[in-house]
């Protein structure tokens, strides 16, 4: 599957029924699926995030301009945040199995159309644009939509799809590939926009136009303006009073947050602000953010107070949350506001609760079986192990293995998520044999294709509980570290991990040979073969060597 994101930024923040038949397009589209709606009274602005196989994403953007066009006169449009037309900008962003290069090719497809059927001038930014002066949207948008009466017939400023004269009711439109951005606000406990302004001149990219003693900005030989960078690189940001919340905020744009991260930037802004008298008392981020990005602060936090890692991700995200005051304005719902959350199906195992697991599972049907069940025993091998690591950091006597157990405690929770993971994939791809089985065979060619598909669905079936095994081979490696360096006192817990985890690979291995048995490449089958005697003859060396310690140690009491 391919998956790309769309974020379409619509100059409408106020009129809820115009908004509302906007996003309808996208409600009813049963092709795409809509992530995030944020509207802002005051900016008079709405994000909306869509994300969708290429071509659907492609055809609902278009569905979205003719919408606005029909909904939004951008003669009568006010608000805070800078605009140019009725659907501002109109990014693309690769998500699963789609290249930057892929995205840009469906930005100009997307484009062509539009400027073609709607009438409407377009602007190829970020990644997409065609002339370097583009590249940024703040400088496309440069003297918003009425200046674009003026600008557009300019020689510099002619579209790159359509015809160069003003749309008066929508406008003009920025389209493009794009990393993912983050639209991140940091709140002020001031009413004084300059204040605002003024941080977040010295923390964008672009910085501020160097001035004279006497205020005069200053040129260089040829006449241009010259300019201090500001602090970070992939950061764009502004100074704005937002009535609704009494308040100003250091408005950014972070458009690589793997470069410039959120928690950076926010404590440069705490900086400034005490240095100007004021404070930050919280933030917000509008729309969606990868898991990565909160991730990464949370463990920043947890470095900052000397914690461990080793934890679930939900409490990393938890300190995250916390931290960067993201619950300030609203609540920061992590299932709402985190793309990888809003991405996991209703009906994953991940997200059931145990009793509804374990119901599930009793059920006459195949699926969940043993190899989703044989994963749940590893992931909570895993889990355990990370728990007497946890146990031990800190703690009088043990504190020189520290460092050590809180990095085999981290590589147990990516385990866990892993192993948690394939409680679904296995599930998964028992289905797609099953779909395979009922191809039509009416004829020999029909035959040839479905015995085709079989193989390959049998061959996946059978390399997920082989990804079971190995991983549980990985965690029982740690687990046996962590056994030499961890708290005795919590040794029982050390013996029923390493249970759980040979079990695991036993019952992995159950499933690889009954899967075996429907493949016909024999390479393939020598493969599995190969591979599941090297991972079993690690774990049961592991397994030995932790139960002989656990029984020593508990021999001893």
């Amino acid at each position: 599957m391919k998956l790309i994101e769309c974020v379409p930024n619509i100059s409408e923040g106020k009129n809820t029924d115009n908004i509302n038949k906007i996003v309808s397009v996208l409600k009813n589209d049963p092709n795409i699926h809509l992530l995030d709606v944020d509207s802002g009274y005051d900016t008079n602005r709405t994000v909306i995030t869509f994300i969708g196989e290429p071509d659907y994403v492609i055809s609902a953007a278009y569905n979205l301009y003719v919408k606005a066009l029909e909904c939004i006169n951008m003669r009568d449009h006010k608000g805070e945040h800078p605009r140019m037309g009725s659907v501002d900008v109109c990014p693309l962003i690769p998500v699963l199995n789609v290249t930057m290069q892929d995205c840009i090719k469906y930005s100009n497809v997307l484009a062509e159309n539009i400027s073609k059927e709607l009438n409407i001038p377009i602007y190829m930014y970020e990644k997409s644009a065609k002339h370097e002066s583009r590249e940024n949207l703040a400088s496309i948008r440069s003297g918003e939509y009425e200046g674009f009466y003026n600008k557009i017939i300019l020689k510099d400023w002619i579209p790159d799809y359509g015809a160069a004269k003003m749309n008066e009711v929508f406008g003009v439109s920025a389209i493009g590939a794009r990393e993912f951005l983050i639209a991140y606000n940091i709140n002020l406990n001031t009413h004084d926009k300059k204040i605002a302004t003024d941080i977040a001149l010295d923390i964008r990219e672009i910085g501020r136009l160097k001035r004279d003693k006497n205020n005069n900005i200053l040129k260089d030989e040829n006449g241009k303006n010259l300019r201090k960078k500001g602090k970070f690189k992939d950061c764009k940001a502004v100074g704005w009073y937002i009535d609704e919340y009494k308040q100003t905020q250091v408005s950014i744009n972070l458009t690589n947050y793997k470069k410039t991260s959120i928690h950076k930037v926010f404590q440069e802004v705490r900086r400034l602000a005490r240095i100007k008298g004021t404070r930050v008392t919280g933030s917000e981020i509008i729309g969606l953010s990868p898991k990565r990005a909160l991730l990464d602060a949370g463990k920043h936090f947890l470095k900052k107070q000397n914690k461990s890692f080793g934890i679930p991700e939900l409490d990393i995200i938890d300190i995250a949350i916390k931290s960067l005051g993201l619950n300030d304005l609203s609540r920061f719902e992590i299932k709402d506001k985190i793309i990888e959350f809003r991405l996991y199906k209703e009906k994953a195992y991940l997200n059931y609760k145990i009793k509804d697991f374990v119901d599930s599972v009793s059920r006459g049907t195949p699926t969940p079986g043993g190899g989703s069940v044989s994963s749940l025993a590893a992931a909570l091998g895993a889990s355990l192990s990370s728990m007497v690591s946890n146990l031990t950091i800190n703690k009088k006597g043990f504190e020189e293995y520290n460092n050590y157990l809180d990095l085999k405690s981290s590589k147990c929770q990516d385990y866990m998520l892993d192993l948690l993971q394939l409680i679904d994939d296995d599930s998964n791809s028992y289905e797609n044999i099953i779909k395979a089985v009922r191809l039509p065979k009416k004829n020999p060619k029909e035959s040839v294709a479905r015995n085709i598909m079989i193989e390959k669905a049998t061959i996946n079936a059978t390399n997920i509980p082989l990804k079971i095994l190995k991983v549980s081979t990985k965690v029982i490696s740690c687990t046996y570290d962590i056994c030499n360096h961890g708290n005795p006192n919590s040794i029982s817990d050390i013996g029923v991990a390493a249970e759980l985890l040979k079990t695991a690979g036993n019952g992995a291995y159950y499933n690889i040979l009954i899967n075996i048995k429907g493949i016909k490449d024999k390479k393939k089958i020598r493969h599995f073969k190969n591979k599941y005697d090297y991972y079993l003859k690690d774990l049961n060396n592991y397994y030995t060597k932790i139960i002989n310690l656990v029984n020593k140690e508990l021999s001893n009491g």
